[in-house]
């Protein structure tokens, strides 16, 4: 009679909705210090053993996530392709090499690698010159096809087109289409060192030294002008560079995919005793082609890690194209066919959710706390759930969380995805609280001065970090 009592209460505990739809009061103090009004912002916190979230507000309100919707990529990545997944970047011939000598074109096939660095393009190209060829009388050919998407303008999200994380996807995307700078303030006048290799690229510097502080803007005081000349390019470099910035690094990306992939490509075969008859295009790698050698890359695990800790765009859209990629060429629409088809086979029908290119640099991507909650709780009971936690950024240790919470109670007890667009402020993750509990957290801002909304989303952790069992959920609280 008892046991059949106990599993009647039970069962009704799983019907009961949130025990509270208010906010912990620190949160509160720190929404109105930033003129935020709870109502632009939606929370909910969890248990991950329990079935009734501790706090929901506004969850099922359709809200811009930014970077946190890379949660949703990494995740459907993880499911669908395994942590142990690699992409691999082929180099094909035609004909063998007689001598050194190859007489046609070398092709480099892309997988969509969201990693596939200067580092791995060296080696894959030393690889071919270990196999025999050394002068190629003909083109190297880059094969992009894994991918069909059009173009993007990348000024178009924020007028800042030169930006990494402004750079599209690309089937066989170099280096991350980057090249990095080093800033040095010298005598008064600063310097810029070119430490990508780019043939055919010209630094025109022309920057001052600034006065006064090194300010956190000081990348928006340099401007930089791509102008053709010649058979090359100059990069201009104005504006002012503060001397107590001391050295400073700077990633852009100014040229084009094929100038990028052309001065790259000409300098590192250089570099590598190399000699190239013609030019670097785009093309397809033709029938009968024959497999030289290859590069694999780390597993996707590693790749989700980056992307999560480090929030980077350009990995995380290559990651979602991937999984358009069971019918090739990949396109964004069967990437998102995909994750729905995913979604719904998971039980996680999130009829607000709105993806649009996987990575959160969006305007128009939606979901909903409740949605990412239930995500999360899905996820710790997956079998790719270690990969995924450890993904995210540890609260005050690394990541996007490395200076937030330094010494606070929440410092390593949170697993964290932040978001930050204008006019959006997010987090999701997992927390212990003060018995080892586990959370999971999910906090959306949208509202104007989001940017202000830091320290209510750390006032949350801090709460959750030092709640104790059995103590009671925020009352309902209205401003």
């Amino acid at each position: 009679m008892i046991a059949h009592l106990l599993a009647a209460l039970a069962g009704l505990a799983l019907c009961l909705p949130a025990l509270a739809d208010g906010l912990p009061p620190a949160v509160l103090q720190a929404l109105k210090a930033a003129q935020i009004p709870a109502a632009s912002v939606a929370v909910v916190v969890q248990p991950v053993d329990t079935a009734t979230p501790l706090v929901a507000h506004n969850a099922t309100r359709a809200m811009n996530p930014a970077s946190v919707m890379k949660l949703v990529t990494t995740y459907a990545a993880l499911d669908l392709l395994g942590p142990a997944y690699t992409w691999k970047t082929t180099a094909w011939t035609e004909n063998a090499a007689v001598n050194g000598n190859l007489g046609g074109n070398l092709y480099l096939r892309g997988s969509g690698d969201p990693r596939f660095a200067i580092e791995h393009l060296t080696a894959l190209l030393r690889q071919v010159q270990a196999r025999g060829v050394r002068q190629i009388g003909g083109d190297i050919v880059l094969d992009r096809g894994v991918f069909n998407v059009p173009a993007i303008d990348p000024g178009a999200f924020d007028d800042k087109p030169m930006r990494p994380y402004n750079v599209g996807p690309d089937g066989l995307l170099l280096n991350f289409r980057a090249l990095r700078f080093t800033l040095l303030p010298d005598n008064g006048k600063p310097r810029v060192l070119l430490e990508t290799p780019s043939e055919g690229l010209r630094i025109d510097n022309q920057l001052r030294a600034g006065e006064g502080g090194c300010g956190s803007n000081w990348k928006d005081l340099i401007n930089v002008r791509l102008i053709p000349e010649g058979n090359g390019q100059r990069l201009e470099f104005t504006g002012t560079f503060a001397a107590l910035c001391g050295e400073k690094t700077l990633s852009l990306s100014p040229l084009a995919a094929d100038a990028q992939a052309d001065g790259l490509i000409r300098a590192i075969w250089k570099e590598l005793g190399g000699n190239l008859s013609g030019q670097v295009r785009g093309g397809p790698v033709p029938v009968g082609a024959r497999l030289l050698t290859q590069h694999e890359s780390p597993p996707l695990a590693d790749a989700v890690r980056d992307i999560n800790k480090f929030s980077n765009n350009v990995m995380a859209r290559q990651v979602f194209l991937t999984l358009g990629n069971d019918a090739a060429p990949a396109t964004a629409e069967r990437a998102r066919q995909r994750v729905s088809d995913w979604l719904a086979g998971r039980n996680l029908r999130f009829a607000e959710l709105v993806i649009d290119n996987g990575s959160g640099l969006s305007r128009i991507e939606r979901i909903s706390a409740d949605s990412l909650n239930r995500l999360l709780l899905d996820a710790w009971k997956s079998p790719v759930m270690p990969e995924f936690v450890s993904s995210m950024p540890i609260v005050g240790i690394d990541g996007t969380m490395k200076k937030r919470l330094n010494g606070s109670d929440a410092t390593g007890r949170a697993h964290i995805k932040t978001g930050t667009l204008d006019g959006v402020k997010a987090a999701s993750g997992f927390a212990l609280d003060a018995q080892g509990r586990r959370y999971a957290v999910t906090f959306l801002i949208n509202h104007p001065r989001a940017q202000a909304g830091s320290a209510a989303i750390d006032a949350l952790l801090v709460w959750v970090a030092q709640r104790r069992v059995g103590e009671k959920a925020p009352a309902l609280e209205n401003e």
